[in-house]
């Protein structure tokens, strides 16, 4: 069996690898950029830090700095507006998933127009947009090398999936020191993202070799180095690896698709402004404890190379020790739940049917191991509050 790989055509990776921006825009022939952003990133100074680089390399930039996290189809309206206004040939997109999720739809809306809910799944959006140079400082969502893109439907409260080559970025640099000031928080809601984009990939109905070498690699450097991280966000090596072993998530997943975890958990997001990668942690160890039974040894080979279990150890007690560092992740990086987050148990019950419905459609649960049952999954979400 043959695999389809997506990759952007050129990636720098490592610290200071933002020096190769300008560079990257030169290969594009671009002459008008757009570098789209969050406020964050311009108090943070990395949006000075990126125009410097690029005046020094004789390119001017405009930017747009009003991107939301968990980005809305109404929310990109206005930067569809500028882009298509200003005639911008090229976009920078810096910031966490959010950020460049929203520089994704960007580019495809400012070029071919539409709605947001006019590229979502079913449909594959290979279509050429406006080229994308994606700069991430968050070790997480692996946005950068992903043909994927998620907004919510404002009208509908459904988190969109959108996949095609039209959303892959041209260009990935990925610099590992501008994740050094991230908060604790901030670190291990991303990094269990992408930690669930490693297992969920390789696990995966639609996994391959090319997807498993980078899952696996992928489970190796971030699992050791998560807790380190959200305990010591200075720690320059660790945070080196998390930020590597993202990316390499982003690769998988992108090659693979995601599973259940994420096709439920992107309707908590919707619904319930639960940030991604915590609603994704709240799932992650029931939904593999619920998913181990169709598929063992795989399961196990993600033990292993979370350092858990050895090549040797029995499958099931390999399992049982993947569901336990799991739940012990959570409550080691204290992932609330959901009613400690807030939620009240009248309005989850009350658009649950619709939750199943949606993440059933997005077609992520179809990928994983063992494909719930609209019962089972309820029962799934029923069990996040207990």
């Amino acid at each position: 069996m043959s695999a389809s790989v997506t990759l952007p055509r050129m990636m720098e990776i490592g610290g200071g690898a933002v020096a190769q921006v300008p560079e990257m825009v030169k290969n594009l022939n671009s002459s008008r950029v757009l570098l789209i952003t969050d406020k964050n990133m311009v108090e943070f100074g990395y949006v000075a830090k990126i125009q410097g680089i690029l005046i020094e390399a004789g390119i001017e930039s405009s930017v747009y700095a009003d991107t939301i996290p968990e980005p809305t189809s109404s929310s990109i309206e206005e930067a569809v507006l500028v882009t298509r206004e200003g005639n911008f040939d090229c976009i920078i997109a810096l910031g966490g998933g959010s950020a460049i999720d929203s520089a994704k739809a960007v580019s495809i809306l400012a070029r071919f127009g539409g709605k947001m809910r006019d590229y979502k799944v079913p449909r594959m959006v290979n279509e050429e947009g406006i080229p994308i140079i994606a700069i991430p400082t968050t070790a997480g969502t692996g946005s950068e090398v992903t043909r994927f893109t998620v907004i919510t439907d404002d009208e509908s409260d459904e988190k969109m999936l959108c996949v095609g080559l039209g959303f892959a970025p041209y260009a990935a640099v990925v610099d590992y020191e501008l994740t050094m000031s991230l908060p604790a928080r901030t670190t291990a809601d991303t990094g269990i993202d992408a930690l669930t984009h490693a297992i969920e990939a390789y696990v995966s109905k639609k996994a391959s070799p090319f997807s498993d070498y980078h899952a696996l690699e992928a489970i190796r450097l971030i699992a050791p180095n998560l807790r380190t991280v959200y305990h010591n966000g200075k720690d320059t090596d660790a945070r080196e690896k998390l930020m590597r072993g993202a990316t390499y998530a982003g690769i998988a997943f992108s090659n693979a698709s995601v599973a259940l975890v994420h096709g439920m958990s992107r309707p908590i997001g919707a619904f319930f402004h639960v940030p991604h990668g915590l609603s994704n942690a709240m799932l992650l160890p029931s939904v593999t404890s619920f998913s181990i039974e169709a598929a063992p040894e795989r399961y196990a080979d993600c033990a292993v190379a979370m350092g858990i279990a050895q090549q040797d150890d029995p499958i099931d007690v390999a399992n049982a020790r993947l569901v336990e560092e799991l739940a012990a992740i959570n409550l080691e990086l204290n992932v609330p739940t959901l009613k400690e987050f807030g939620v009240g148990f009248s309005m989850f019950e009350t658009v649950l049917n619709t939750m199943i419905e949606q993440a059933l459609l997005s077609g992520s649960p179809a990928n994983n191991p063992k494909v719930p049952t609209p019962d089972e999954m309820k029962n799934l979400y029923l069990n996040l509050w207990s």
